[in-house]
């Protein structure tokens, strides 16, 4: 496994990140242990999950039960888990059980540690951007969880380039070491983000860490598995709406042509590719099965030559810089 630093911070997390949203949703708690078993033993040191995942709370628990059984399963690992989704029991709805008010960020924390069996999180996550909290008081929060020694880093996920930049500011007028990750959706299909998330980022300092990074196995090999009879349930819907434009289709088996041609795997391509891109730290991938998790390890050696890589910007051209691409 290869490591990098996650932005400016001197922490070495792996190029591919194990992601646990399916886990109590589509993977049983046994298969999800199987799986970051081998994750550890095949070097990826960065979980990524969140407080709602698995149906409010189960995936934590699932990864707390994990960490349980010990042999350096939590020492090992470089756990992300977020806050910002309702986390109220069903039926019973009530004030200050979302978003990232003061109030919120201190419970959802607490709750999530309770959950995860540990005394820390290590990167500590907004799920989404709050426009009715000013970022003095989520600091303000945060930055006692630091000092009580329960959250080490804080990033955001799915934040626009503004947010990213007021939230950093914020953070520069308190002393406070601000945001150091991005988690936003990026692939070779989905590429908005360079124009002014992905900048931002890198301006700032933080690591960036796509998820979806097949966008929801388009790129896949989709094409090759509806002629094999094979579909994927996570996929499904996404690959319907987008193949019905005869446009996308012939993008999506022109990519998958060029994958044959060179003689590599479609899915190994789309994940190897975010690798090549500035400021990215790695890519979320989120296996349902072992298989799933095993076929992505070989992005990471995966290399692609420039031809390779030009062909790629052929079929899927970025959007270009901000302003330029809306501007000029």
């Amino acid at each position: 496994m290869k490591y990098t630093q996650l932005g400016r911070t001197g922490l070495k997390v792996s190029r591919l990140v194990l992601g646990t949203m399916n886990f109590g949703r589509h993977t049983e708690e046994a298969d999800a242990h199987a799986i970051m078993d081998s994750a550890l033993d095949a070097g990826v040191n960065f979980f990524d999950t969140a407080n709602i995942y698995g149906g409010k709370g189960r995936t934590e628990e699932i990864i707390g039960a994990w960490f349980a059984q010990g042999g350096g399963r939590r020492e090992k690992t470089v756990l992300a888990t977020k806050v910002y989704g309702d986390m109220s029991p069903e039926g019973d709805p009530w004030p200050n059980r979302d978003r990232l008010s003061a109030l919120n960020i201190r419970r959802a924390c607490e709750a999530s540690l309770k959950r995860l069996g540990t005394d820390h999180i290590d990167l500590y996550q907004f799920h989404h951007i709050d426009r009715t909290t000013p970022w003095e008081e989520i600091w303000q929060a945060v930055d006692v969880l630091v000092q009580q020694g329960k959250v080490l880093y804080a990033g955001s996920s799915n934040f626009p380039g503004w947010g990213i930049a007021r939230a950093n500011e914020a953070a520069a007028r308190r002393g406070s070491l601000g945001l150091v990750s991005e988690q936003c959706l990026y692939n070779l299909v989905e590429r908005r983000a360079e124009m002014e998330v992905i900048p931002a980022a890198q301006a700032y300092g933080l690591g960036v860490v796509p998820w979806s990074p097949l966008h929801g196995g388009i790129l896949g090999g989709v094409l090759r598995k509806q002629s094999e009879g094979r579909t994927a349930r996570s996929g499904s819907g996404l690959w319907a709406k987008m193949l019905e434009e005869p446009a996308e289709r012939a993008r999506i088996q022109a990519y998958e042509d060029l994958c044959d041609k060179h003689g590599v795997e479609a899915g190994d391509v789309g994940l190897a590719w975010l690798l090549t891109r500035p400021g990215v730290t790695g890519p979320i991938v989120g296996p349902r099965v072992q298989d799933q998790f095993d076929s992505a390890l070989r992005a990471v050696e995966l290399e692609l030559s420039e031809e390779f890589l030009a062909a790629l910007e052929e079929i899927f051209p970025g959007p270009g810089p901000a302003p330029e691409a809306f501007a000029w």
